[in-house]
């Protein structure tokens, strides 16, 4: 067969050479019968039967899942729960038994197949793109009825590349690390189940291909190369030679990384660099540790607010932010207030879906609306300040009104405390988080209210070139190198430091080698990242000079496209780096 090339989207580094596994999709056969009134209750027990059963093997997989790679990617398996759980459905399903006498698989199927219809419907991209999820615990109830066995990944008996239209998350977290060579899908962005977890695993993946299915077959020998998103079919003993000699300097170095771990971020030349981690979860300390960050730079509170009916307690909440401080203590953590709405919903009835819940009532619009839910979080933020070693932050702030009035309430709470007397930090640090536009165009202003800075480049990005980071059909234009995107974080920066005000980033742009030693270079003071990505980052910083850093800014802010940034900020970086460093960092 002649050698092909395909192009989508690299969401994981690194490169996997082997042969290809291709999943078809997987349609289920489901038979429609009549039964008697005598098989009614037979019928109900054998979907309660599985649905325990299904949620038996979901529980597993993701604690799987959680231990591998912390609990925040454990929580893609939450759509499958509520599912499993959804009383509507659930008595849908029964109705039909009864009323239509109709067997539960073909009854479940008919209900399944309504529900993804509705969600379709709907304007609601993310609440579209749960259709997978849904489809896929729809399968596994359906197989545990019909008494079929599950095909997962962890039947495979040899090393392959895996290539599938997608991958659900439960076949992705099923997975035997050690027989996957790397991850192609046809469909899929940035953001997705795929994505997310090939990265954290660190599988070579490329995502968003469109074609491989119908150009790949399975035994057919492929490359995958998930720093460029190219996929070769049929490589020539050429290419093939190539890819060898990449793989091989990557394997090799790769293992030398995590020797960063116990060291500082100091470039040659002297200059000092903070490498934090992004965590929501007390049970994610332990990454925080194991991968040498220095302190937490963004914590995530809103996670203890979801999946519940009720609001969680001040109490409940000092506990967990005062566990947090005391463990990670002497090291700083950031407390950000609560950031419900976007991508992450209440499960309150009071709580309203929006159309466009990106640009809604999400965030500081939220606690400032409900202040009743932002004192108590204030207050236990506060009394957990007693550490000495707290910070806490607001997110996304689009003007001074809305600082003013965070920090008007979060005065409020001191003066109750102090009344109540009950212990807090008196000169705890107040930051700005800056993820909107008109925060970063207004940075001169917000600098001289806030004490530090943290810019969101998630949120940022997807607002400043209007790019629903949720949304595949627009995922290749979502660009952290983007010029527009680097002019605000540049002017941020600069503005803070006018104002003696420091500057960290919590998004994964600072936890990428190239824009990192930009961002070094621009004079940002705090670089937090997922936990995985720090000694990769901290071997970066150790190995380049600061005054070099400096001198790329002018050239690369004065390019036109995200891939000319790329293209010149790879190619200063290898000038700078050995060749094993660079290829190590890059893949």
């Amino acid at each position: 067969m002649k050698m092909i090339k395909l192009k989508g989207i690299g969401v994981s580094g690194g490169v996997g050479i082997g042969r290809a596994f291709v999943m078809r999709k997987d349609d289920l056969a489901i038979p429609k019968r009549k039964i008697t009134h005598d098989h009614i209750s037979r019928e109900i027990y054998k979907l309660e039967e599985a649905l325990i059963e299904t949620r038996r093997e979901i529980s597993i997989l993701q604690k799987k899942i959680s231990k591998e790679l912390g609990f925040d990617h454990g929580r893609i398996f939450e759509a499958h729960y509520l599912v499993l759980e959804d009383r509507v459905l659930i008595e849908d399903v029964i109705t039909q038994i009864k009323n239509k006498r109709v067997n539960v698989e073909y009854a479940f199927s008919q209900s399944i197949e309504k529900y993804v219809s509705t969600l379709l419907k709907l304007e609601d991209e993310y609440l579209r793109e749960r259709v997978i999820d849904i489809e896929d615990i729809a399968k596994r109830v359906l197989r545990k009825i019909l008494k079929e066995s599950t095909v997962t990944l962890s039947d495979l008996k040899e090393k392959v590349v895996i290539v599938a239209h997608d991958l659900s998350p439960s076949q992705t977290a099923s997975l035997p690390k050690d027989k996957i060579l790397g991850f192609v899908t046809d469909i899929g962005g940035r953001t997705s189940h795929t994505a997310i977890i090939a990265k954290g695993l660190r599988i070579p993946a490329v995502v968003g291909v469109e074609v491989a299915t119908g150009n790949i077959d399975s035994g057919i020998k492929i490359i995958v190369d998930g720093s460029s998103g190219q996929v070769i079919v049929s490589p020539t003993e050429k290419t093939l030679k190539e890819y060898q000699k990449k793989l091989s300097i990557y394997t090799k170095e790769i293992k030398s990384i995590h020797i960063s771990t116990e060291l500082k971020a100091h470039t040659k030349d002297g200059k000092d660099a903070v490498i934090s981690a992004n965590i929501e979860l007390p049970e994610e300390l332990a990454l925080v540790k194991k991968y040498g960050a220095e302190g937490i730079g963004l914590y995530r509170t809103e996670y203890m607010f979801l999946g519940r009916r009720d609001l969680p307690s001040e109490e409940e909440q000092y506990k967990a932010y005062c566990s947090v401080a005391k463990k990670i203590s002497p090291q700083p953590v950031v407390f950000r207030t609560i950031d419900i709405g976007g991508d992450k919903f209440l499960s309150q009835p009071q709580v309203p879906r929006e159309m466009s819940p990106f640009l809604g009532w999400r965030a500081i619009r939220f606690c400032l609306a409900r202040p009743e839910v932002f004192k108590t979080q204030l207050r236990a933020i506060l009394r957990a300040s007693v550490e000495k070693n707290v910070k806490l932050m607001f997110p996304m702030i689009s003007g001074i009104e809305e600082l003013r009035q965070a920090k008007y309430i979060l005065k409020e709470c001191q003066k109750e405390l102090k009344k109540e007397g009950k212990a807090f930090d008196e000169k705890i640090s107040v930051g700005t988080m800056i993820e909107v536009p008109s925060a970063a165009l207004t940075a001169d202003v917000l600098a001289k209210e806030s004490d530090f800075f943290s810019i969101g480049t998630n949120d940022l990005i997807q607002y400043s070139l209007a790019v629903d980071r949720g949304n595949e059909k627009v995922a290749y234009l979502y660009e952290p190198g983007h010029p527009a995107v680097l002019r605000l974080i540049k002017s941020v920066i600069e503005v803070a430091h006018q104002n003696n005000t420091w500057v960290g980033m919590c998004g994964e742009m600072s936890g990428e080698p190239i824009f990192a030693f930009l961002l070094l270079g621009i004079g940002l003071d705090q670089f937090s990242m997922s936990p995985p990505q720090v000694p990769k980052i901290k071997e970066l910083i150790n190995n380049v000079n600061f005054e070099d850093a400096k001198k790329i800014i002018n050239n690369t802010l004065s390019l036109s496209t995200p891939k000319e940034v790329e293209k010149y900020l790879q190619k200063e970086l290898k000038k700078l780096l050995s060749e094993e460093i660079y290829h190590m960092l890059m893949i």
